[in-house]
C-alpha cells in the first residue's frame, strides 16, 4: 500500500523553470498510489509540454476553461469536486497574486476558487527578489489566512544565477508535506525528541565496538511524528539514512556524546522516545594510536577494558518535570518477561518490544506496547506504518492522562 493510496489529486502548474520538477512529483505521487489529474496555465506549457504529463499520468491534461472535452464544460467544477487536494507547483509569483485576490481569470485560477471544501497547497517558486517583495509577502498572509497552506519555499542556487528564497521544494520534499497533510495532526504543537540508529564506541582512531541497529524505526518514528504535527529533534548514531524532511537532526557517534546531547535537549521537549540501541559499554583504554595486529612478538590480541555507559532513558524519566517518555527493547527472547520489567525498571509509562532477529536491517517490525494496563500485540507492518500506529498511541494515552 502507498501513503496516498485512493487518493485523487490535482496537480496544478502555473509558469516557471521548476515546472520541470513537477514531472517528478507526479510520478512520485503515483508511486504512493495517487490518481493525477493535470490543469496547466498557458505559461507553463511554454516551459514543459501538456503531452509529458499526459503521458506519465494517463488522463487529458487541461489548459483551457472552455475546454468541451468535458460533458457539460465545467472542467473548473468536475475536477475540484472529485478530488481530495489541489496541489500548485511551481506557483509563481503572479498566480499566487491572483489567487490572493480572487482572480478566476483562467482553468487554474477558476478551479481554486470554485473547490469548496477541497484542500489547496502551493508551492512557490520565483526569483529570490519577487519572493521577498511586500506585495508577495502580502499575498502569501492572505493566503494563509484563507487556509491555504504554503509548502516551502526552498532557498538555494536559482535560474537567475542568483541565491537565495524563492526556490521551489525538491519533488521528495514536496511528496513528504503531501503525504503529512492526509495524516491527522495528532501531536499538533508538541517537542518530540527522538534517539535513532547504534552507538559506535572507540577501540582506537580506526576500529569501534558497535551494533546492527540500522536506525530505521527510529528514523520512521521521527518522520511519523512530524507527520502528526509536532516539532522533532532527531539525535542519531551512525547511520547512512537520509534525515526525514522537517527532522531537526544532531548526529553523534559514541552513547556519551548522545547522552549529553540528549540531557541538552531534554528540558525542551513534551515528549521524549528512546529508540537507539545505545551501548551498554565503552572501552575506557581506548588507543590514542592504530592498535596494531602484531609486534615483535607475533599477533598480539589488544587487552580492551570496559566501563559502563550512563542510562539515558532512566536519567531522563527521573527529571523534574521532564517529558513523557518512550522507551524501546529489542529482545532475543522472553520479550513480554524482559520488556515489561525495562518498564518498570526505568519508571516510564510506556515500552516498545520487539524482537530483535526479526527487526534489526528489516523493513518491517511487530511492536508489542507495554504499559501499567499490560500490553498490545500490533500487528506485523512496515516500519513505517508501525511508527504511525505508535505515535497514535502516544496520543491517545496523553490524551487519557489529560
Amino acid at each position: 500500500m502507498g501513503d496516498l493510496d485512493h487518493k485523487q489529486i490535482v496537480l496544478g502548474l502555473s509558469g516557471g523553470i521548476a515546472c520541470y520538477k513537477s514531472a517528478e512529483l507526479l510520478r512520485r505521487m503515483q508511486d504512493e498510489g495517487a490518481a493525477i489529474n493535470v490543469v496547466m496555465t498557458q505559461s507553463a506549457t511554454r516551459f514543459i509540454t501538456p503531452v509529458t504529463f499526459q503521458a506519465l499520468s494517463g488522463n487529458p491534461v487541461y489548459t483551457d476553461a472552455w475546454d468541451n472535452r468535458v460533458p457539460n464544460n465545467m472542467a473548473h467544477i468536475n475536477l475540484s469536486r472529485q478530488a481530495d487536494a489541489i496541489v500548485i507547483a511551481p506557483a509563481s509569483a503572479n498566480l499566487l497574486a491572483r489567487l490572493a485576490t480572487g482572480m478566476a481569470d483562467d482553468l487554474l485560477t477558476t478551479l481554486c476558487l470554485a473547490r469548496g471544501q477541497c484542500p489547496l497547497l502551493v508551492a512557490p517558486a520565483m526569483n529570490r527578489e519577487m519572493w521577498e517583495h511586500p506585495a508577495t509577502q502580502r499575498n502569501i498572509r492572505q493566503l494563509r489566512s484563507d487556509g491555504v497552506l504554503v509548502l516551502g519555499p526552498g532557498t538555494g542556487d536559482q535560474a537567475c544565477g542568483e541565491t537565495g528564497d524563492g526556490r521551489m521544494l525538491e519533488p521528495h520534499e514536496l511528496l513528504a508535506e503531501v503525504i503529512a497533510f492526509f495524516q491527522p495532526k495528532l501531536l499538533s504543537g508538541k517537542r518530540v525528541l527522538v534517539t535513532a540508529g547504534p552507538t559506535a564506541e572507540r577501540v582506537d582512531p580506526v576500529r569501534v565496538i558497535s551494533n546492527r541497529s540500522s536506525g530505521k524505526t527510529g528514523y520512521a518514528i521521527a518522520r511519523a511524528a512530524r507527520e502528526a504535527g509536532a516539532d522533532i529533534t532527531l539525535i542519531s548514531g551512525p547511520t547512512a539514512l537520509p534525515c526525514p524532511y522537517g527532522v531537526k537532526r544532531i548526529n553523534v557517534e559514541s552513547a556519551r556524546e548522545m547522552h549529553a546531547h540528549v540531557l541538552g535537549q531534554a528540558h525542551n521537549a513534551d515528549i521524549f522516545i528512546s529508540v537507539a540501541a545505545v551501548a551498554d559499554w565503552h572501552i575506557s583504554n581506548a588507543s590514542e594510536q592504530k592498535l596494531k595486529k602484531t609486534d615483535k612478538n607475533g599477533p598480539q590480541p589488544p587487552h580492551i577494558a570496559f566501563a559502563p555507559n550512563p542510562d539515558i532513558l532512566a536519567e531522563v524519566a527521573a527529571l523534574k518535570d521532564g517529558p513523557w517518555c518512550v522507551g524501546f527493547a529489542a529482545e532475543t527472547e522472553n520479550l513480554h518477561e524482559y520488556a515489561q520489567a525495562k518498564r518498570q525498571r526505568k519508571n516510564i509509562p510506556l515500552l516498545v518490544g520487539n524482537l530483535a532477529q526479526e527487526a534489526m536491517d528489516a523493513d518491517t517490525t511487530t511492536f508489542v506496547l507495554f504499559d501499567q494496563n499490560g500490553h498490545q500485540d500490533l500487528p506485523l507492518l512496515p516500519k513505517q506504518q508501525a511508527a504511525r500506529e505508535l505515535i497514535h498511541a502516544i496520543a491517545n494515552r496523553l490524551s487519557d492522562r489529560a
